[in-house]
């Protein structure tokens, strides 16, 4: 059977609604998986209108009710948007409480075994603050209602996979996380991750933190005094580690084939690597937590929202990504 992806909508006035209903409408999207998106359908329908599309929208109560066709979009309807009082294109707390719901909802599907894995939308953290929702953004959200503290995030775009070691903090803060004792569990944490993912015998690098890895200490003593130990510490256990290397080089050597990821040190270095290679075929994995979920990574694109132009590329990505690894997850799980 074809994995049952729980797809939640997104925040009403973005992209998201856009992006979800013309991915589904994708023959290669229908032929992997059955898609369960959780949301509202009067926003769907307007999504629907905006995009010229003609398809069916099946409300739902559980995705085994589902009608997995073609032309044919099944939905959880949490009718938590008021058509009324929505504003296309602007930051809003209803829409950030809403879009808060269908996470909290399309989780729970996965967390019950009645969807497979997760594949998000976008979310405005805007529209979280003004919904007073306690969390700043996906991985914070599901970390939360799946009791996981740490989870980690890996970016893929074709065969280029990042991990990153901070994510959300400053870029001093960032830095003052390189420590040996602090790398050494997120080397372990990202050797697991990828096993998970079906990798079997990961061979993997680490990124440097400073120019050119810091130059045995003329420009930083992250390297020599944190990273080079944790290396060796994980070299000793048995772990395929290199580095540090060069952030300047290690991505494009691990694009060409050389390692199966990279860690990335903080926030930026992975994010303009990879995005660099393929902006809207980059994805986002969040693992190390008891569902798999895969994302679009883009913004709610307020902008052009609900002008019809929004690329599904991202979407059809995400979905494809949560349905090749679906089956590793499950046997690791």
């Amino acid at each position: 059977m074809k994995p049952i992806v729980a797809i939640p909508m997104g925040d009403a006035a973005g992209v998201g609604p856009e992006i979800v209903v013309k991915a589904l409408a994708e023959p290669l999207v229908q032929e992997k998986a059955r898609c369960i998106i959780v949301g509202d359908k009067n926003v769907l329908q307007q999504a629907l209108d905006f995009c010229n599309l003609k398809l069916s929208i099946n409300v739902v109560k559980d995705p085994v009710d589902g009608k997995y066709e073609p032309g044919i979009l099944n939905l959880i309807d949490l009718e938590n948007i008021s058509m009324d009082q929505l504003k296309i294109g602007e930051v809003q707390g209803m829409t950030g409480q809403a879009a808060y719901a269908y996470i909290v909802k399309a989780t729970q599907l996965c967390l019950e075994k009645k969807a497979d894995v997760l594949a998000t939308t976008p979310i405005n953290k805007e529209s979280l603050k003004a919904a007073k929702v306690p969390y700043i953004g996906h991985t914070e959200i599901i970390g939360a209602l799946t009791k996981t503290e740490n989870p980690l995030t890996m970016f893929q775009v074709l065969n280029l996979r990042v991990f990153f070691f901070s994510r959300h903090v400053s870029l001093k803060d960032a830095c003052d996380l390189v420590t040996q004792d602090n790398l050494a569990v997120f080397i372990d944490q990202c050797v697991d991750a990828l096993k998970i993912l079906g990798i079997k015998n990961p061979h993997i690098a680490i990124a440097g933190l400073n120019p050119h890895s810091g130059e045995h200490g003329l420009f930083g003593r992250e390297e020599v005094d944190a990273v080079m130990p944790a290396v060796e510490a994980a070299r000793a256990k048995g772990i395929a580690i290199d580095g540090p290397i060069g952030a300047d080089s290690v991505f494009h050597f691990a694009l060409k084939g050389a390692y199966d990821a990279v860690l990335s040190l903080y926030h930026d270095q992975g994010h303009i690597a990879t995005k660099m290679v393929d902006f809207e075929r980059t994805i986002s994995l969040t693992i190390g937590m008891p569902i798999l979920r895969t994302s679009v990574d883009h913004g709610t694109a307020l902008d052009i929202a609900g002008k019809g132009i929004a690329s599904p590329v991202s979407m059809i990505e995400a979905i494809r990504l949560a349905v090749e690894y679906a089956p590793n997850f499950r046997q690791k799980k």
